[in-house]
């Protein structure tokens, strides 16, 4: 597969993970078109500025809405690879405007489908979260069933045409909606809050996410569901890093938040499969077994296996995480 030749559009294209996407392209596999597909004609506006169209002509920019099939339509339009990162994200939000998460997440998703699978487009990859796993709130249940209908998407496409594959990451450091810049705002207060002092959570870098999702694009046969391989670590120890002078106060879990964090629950497809660097999950659906390309590689992992925040092998420690923040972009603190 050569991305140098490509068209790719990225929905959510102005988002943390579709402007470090365009970013890593642009510099490393110079495509011939991206496409950045989003509803806000702002933050296009101000990414217009940092890439002036003499010196990026082949990125191109389309206001749209993944609710709108005829406007998918028309941008899919000669497209070869698409990265739907397009969502509502807000836990909060979402359980207080149900029906627009419902209209975004689950039947933006099943519009991307239709109009790839029309517009012959080679490759679809679908962005999801932790909380699509044994989901407690209607964002996660909303990405739970974008996940199912994405696999299914192989089903319409009849295993020839389009291919559909999910990537599935934990907290992303350095994307809108993290805690760490509230927790560097707060830490001049002397008080640094957590809800629960016990809570873990999966850490993946932006920079890391957005290679894992372009690896992914590049290696995916279609009905894949990737995980990487990602270090947890304690809120706790976050805070500490951030504001080791500060008192930490327990507040109390919020409504819609988890303890601890799943990126394979034990009830996921008894098709895993391990690599050194990620886990694939595989349907277990009899159609499955008539793609024509398969993965026959890996090591299958055991039924009862769950991959969980609080049981991960690889942990941060409070001088690690100083040390990755000290890398992180100083307009982002």
């Amino acid at each position: 597969m050569d991305l140098t030749q490509s068209s790719i559009l990225i929905t959510g294209g102005t988002g943390s993970l579709g402007k470090k996407l365009i970013e890593i392209l642009l510099d490393e596999y110079h495509p011939r078109r991206i496409i950045v597909f989003s509803r806000d004609e702002l933050k296009q506006f101000q990414l217009k500025q940092k890439y002036p169209e003499e010196k990026y002509p082949s990125l191109r920019f389309f206001i749209g809405d993944v609710r709108d099939r005829d406007r998918l339509y028309r941008a899919f339009n000669g497209v070869d690879y698409v990265i739907h990162a397009a969502a509502m994200k807000q836990v909060d939000t979402a359980e207080y405007n149900p029906f627009e998460v419902i209209q975004t997440n689950i039947l933006g998703a099943k519009n991307i489908i239709d109009a790839a699978i029309d517009q012959k487009v080679k490759k679809v990859v679908g962005i999801s979260t932790d909380k699509a796993v044994n989901p407690i709130n209607l964002y996660g249940a909303s990405k739970l069933c974008s996940d199912k209908v994405f696999i299914a998407g192989n089903i319409y496409s009849g295993l020839v045409g389009s291919i559909f594959s999910v990537v599935r990451y934990g907290n992303v450091m350095g994307s809108r909606g993290s805690v760490i810049p509230l927790f560097y705002k707060l830490r001049e207060q002397g008080t640094i809050p957590v809800t629960d002092k016990r809570m873990t959570r999966f850490w993946i870098t932006l920079e890391q996410s957005a290679r894992f999702v372009i690896e992914c694009l590049e290696i995916m046969k279609g009905a894949e569901i990737f995980i990487p391989k990602i270090p947890s670590m304690n809120i706790v120890d976050l805070a500490k890093a951030i504001a080791p002078n500060c008192v930490i106060k327990e507040i109390g879990i919020r409504p819609g938040e988890k303890l601890h964090e799943t990126l394979i629950s034990i009830e996921d497809s008894r098709g895993k499969l391990e690599f050194d660097d990620k886990y694939i999950i595989l349907p277990e659906f009899s159609w499955y077994k008539k793609q024509p390309k398969r993965w026959t590689a890996g090591k299958k992992v055991p039924e009862e296996f769950g991959y969980y925040s609080n049981n991960n092998e690889c942990w941060l420690s409070i001088e690690e995480l100083k040390n990755i923040l000290e890398k992180m972009p100083i307009g982002y603190i």
